[in-house]
């Protein structure tokens, strides 16, 4: 999962963004550090199901993985767990980011089959050209020009080697209908407010890529969409993944919802007796697309 923020607004679990890193940032990225790592380990059998997918297709002999937009490292270390004789070269533009990967890696005795390169995702990935994957996860998206981004992880692919693209549908859903008193539909209302500011600042979101892969001259072998919905007994840590990323889409929708929605939501993130940490009624939905494709293997 890439790592992503915004100055104003919220990118969903996991995105990749732009800024200078200074205090208001450092924050910005601890509160998006904790989604990504929460994100992977409430959805952690998804995850193990795409990358042993990845895995059937890639084949044998893997042993240079790119995580493009890594965040925290969530893809890198479990495609360096799901591939044991490859070394990963995790791409993000947060030098923040990668910091951290780099020290989580080192503490879990994986130092020496991580190296990262900072960079942004739609900047191409300068000297690679012998990657067997090139694993987005959430990043493409952001790119200014998918075409020119399609064409820089082909450039970086082997021939014969393996794109995987990884979208979801935007922010997870949490709430009941009527989870504030008097506001039904609050949640509805929020994503379709978020979902216009996605529209302005992320046109490609939602895009097609598995047209776009084939455009670069990449040959889509699968290609699947899956609606991921988890219900009580829920994972530990679902009351604070809800409530950091509710807090985050309140802060995205500040000016641009409804005043008395937004006094809703503060009411589930509040720390008071309706706030998301202490409910027992979450229910988790997020749609998430997978596209696999293969440079051809007599391409130049």
């Amino acid at each position: 999962m890439t790592s992503s923020a915004s100055h104003t607004h919220h990118h969903g679990p996991g995105h990749h963004h732009e800024h200078d890193h200074g205090q208001a940032d450092t924050g910005q990225d601890d509160a998006l550090a904790v989604v990504l790592d929460l994100d992977a380990e409430i959805f952690a059998p998804y995850l193990t199901a795409v990358t042993s997918r990845v895995a059937e297709l890639a084949g044998d002999g893997v042993t240079h993985v790119v995580d493009l937009g890594s965040g925290t490292g969530t893809g890198t270390f479990a495609l360096l767990e799901r591939f044991p004789h490859a070394r990963v070269t995790a791409v993000d533009s947060s030098p923040a980011m990668l910091a951290r990967l780099v020290e989580a890696a080192r503490a879990k005795g994986l130092g020496d089959r991580v190296r990262t390169l900072e960079t942004d995702a739609g900047a191409g990935l300068a000297g690679i050209t012998d990657a067997d994957l090139v694993w987005a996860s959430a990043s493409l998206h952001h790119v200014d020009d998918p075409a020119s981004a399609l064409d820089g992880v082909r450039a970086a692919l082997r021939p014969g080697g393996l794109v995987a693209v990884a979208e979801l549908d935007g922010m997870p859903r949490f709430l009941p209908d009527d989870a504030v008193a008097g506001r039904p539909g609050l949640e509805a209302r929020c994503r379709e407010a978020l979902e216009g500011l996605h529209a302005e600042q992320m046109p490609h979101m939602g895009a097609d890529w598995g047209a776009m892969l084939a455009g670069a001259g990449l040959l889509v072998e699968d290609e699947r969409t899956e609606r991921l919905e988890l219900r009580a007994p829920l994972p530990t840590g679902v009351g604070r993944y809800a409530h950091v990323v509710l807090d985050r889409i309140r802060g995205a929708l500040d000016g641009r919802a409804d005043p008395a929605d937004l006094a809703a939501l503060g009411t589930l993130v509040d720390g008071g007796p309706a706030d998301v940490r202490h409910r027992d009624d979450l229910v988790v939905r997020s749609t998430r697309s997978l596209w696999i494709a293969r440079r051809p293997a007599d391409s130049a």
